[in-house]
């Protein structure tokens, strides 16, 4: 979800990839939105709150449109060791950080309270 800096929740999505396109996931559609309806300054003071941390393609348009923090409550690391444990293959794209894509861009994760809960997720989701 993206909120304002005080707090208002400005638009949400979720993730839609198992219809088939890889691409649609709820943090480039976050960026593509703010982009398209917030000033560039009001884009800097906003927040994205999200479950993962954004994969390198949402990181990138994060940091073109300028949006400001992400805090995230699973890490790249984390998800890349639970695949792994599941013995699925690597994806198609390198599992780069926030910080690797778009260096500017604060961050605040993983939240450790949530990393049993969100690997229990990919769990039913990849078997």
């Amino acid at each position: 979800m993206l909120v304002d800096k005080d707090g208002l929740v400005l638009f949400e999505d979720r993730n839609r990839v198992k219809d088939g396109d890889h691409t649609r996931h709820p943090e480039l559609a976050i960026a593509q939105w703010a982009g398209a309806n917030m000033a560039p300054a009001d884009r800097a003071e906003a927040t994205v709150y999200t479950s993962g941390e954004h994969c390198p393609m949402c990181a990138a348009a994060h940091g073109w449109v300028g949006l400001g923090r992400i805090v995230f409550a699973s890490s790249t690391p984390q998800l890349t060791q639970w695949l792994s444990d599941l013995g699925l293959p690597a994806g198609r794209v390198a599992p780069l950080p926030i910080s690797v894509v778009a260096p500017g861009v604060p961050t605040e994760g993983p939240v450790a309270e949530f990393a049993d809960e969100i690997r229990a997720l990919h769990v039913l989701a990849h078997r």
